[in-house]
C-alpha cells in the first residue's frame, strides 16, 4: 500500500469482505502502532453486535496484514476462512 495520512482513515467505514458486514467506522477504533517504525500494525475495533472473530474484553484486533483496500469511503478487510470462530 502506498503512503496514507492518519488524517485519510479517519471516518471509513470498516467492512468485512467476506462476511459482507460493516464492523464500524475508524474513529470509533483505536490503532496498534510499532512504536519503532511508527507503523500500523492493528486496528482495535470495538464490539457490539458482532460475528464471532476472536473477541476478547469487548474488541477485535483486525491485523494490519488482512486489509486489502482503502478506498474513499471504506477499508476493506478479508480474513482467512481459519481466523473465524463457530
Amino acid at each position: 500500500m502506498s503512503e496514507l495520512r492518519l488524517s485519510e482513515l479517519g471516518g471509513k467505514e470498516i467492512v468485512d469482505v467476506k462476511k459482507a458486514e460493516r464492523l464500524g467506522v475508524l474513529g470509533q477504533t483505536d490503532l496498534e502502532i510499532n512504536e519503532q517504525t511508527g507503523q500500523i500494525v492493528a486496528l482495535i475495533i470495538p464490539t457490539g453486535k458482532w460475528f464471532q472473530f476472536r473477541k476478547a474484553q469487548g474488541e477485535i484486533r483486525v491485523p494490519w496484514k488482512y486489509i486489502k483496500k482503502i478506498g474513499t469511503d471504506m477499508i476493506i478487510i478479508d480474513f482467512p476462512d481459519e481466523e473465524y470462530e463457530d
